[in-house]
């Protein structure tokens, strides 16, 4: 762990669901514009630990620290002012809105947050131009292949300029080709935006797009830092 000028930390996380230990001692930190892959076999914990980060899970002891403030003293309602502002969120199926248009899912945060339709269209538009998507403004999510509303998914998730992006398996609905091509996109997109990303994932292809690895087992974390 370096924890120094980190955007977001977290040290002796705590998590239990009845019996089961979901973390036990988990530590994790991330830099503006790193990208950190959390790995880890099924049930490891890897999942509830981007809960607790995202602030969706309180752990039940533990600290995170997010730009200078603690996460877990929050409100209910400042974590989800965070989730709409500074967070964005890409999932394993995308969870796109089937009765929006792609640029209308793109632009829904930012119709949620209060701007008006057309600025909030066009920089929809922007990011999905960015995300290699822009053709697909006018489509909705069941006329778009998967890898496609994979990458309007991405598109969605920077839109608000979020500091920190959270990707739980974002390929693993994918083949191959479209994985590579989302994870190309979604890291060069961030890496530009300088915005963090935290990606949960179990495969090593996926993993090769991170700067380091958090390796989490048994609800414990280890840092396995990268040799170039």
């Amino acid at each position: 762990m370096n924890p120094a000028g980190s955007l977001l930390t977290a040290t002796g996380l705590h998590k239990a669901y009845g019996a089961t230990r979901a973390l036990d001692g988990a530590e994790f930190s991330i830099h503006p514009g790193e990208v950190v892959a959390v790995m880890g076999p099924s049930g490891s914990g890897k999942s509830t630990l981007l809960h607790c980060l995202a602030g969706i899970v309180t752990p039940d002891s533990g600290s995170i620290g997010y730009a200078g403030r603690e996460l877990t003293a929050m409100s209910d309602a400042e974590r989800s002012a965070l989730r709409r502002t500074d967070f964005g969120f890409v999932f394993q199926f995308g969870q796109l809105v089937p009765e929006l248009t792609c640029v209308e899912n793109v632009a829904l945060p930012l119709r949620l947050n209060g701007v008006k339709r057309r600025p909030a269209e066009a920089a929809a538009r922007e990011w999905m131009d960015r995300l290699q998507v822009a053709e697909l403004g006018g489509k909705r999510p069941g006329e778009v292949s998967g890898g496609q509303g994979q990458r309007v998914a991405v598109a969605r998730a920077l839109v608000t300029g979020p500091r920190v992006l959270f990707a739980d398996e974002p390929t693993g609905a994918l083949d191959s080709l479209n994985g590579e091509l989302v994870m190309q996109l979604l890291t060069e997109a961030a890496r530009s935006a300088n915005a963090a990303v935290v990606l949960v994932t179990h495969e090593t292809r996926v993993a090769a797009y991170s700067d380091r690895e958090i390796v989490v087992r048994d609800g414990r974390s280890r840092d396995m830092e990268r040799v170039v």
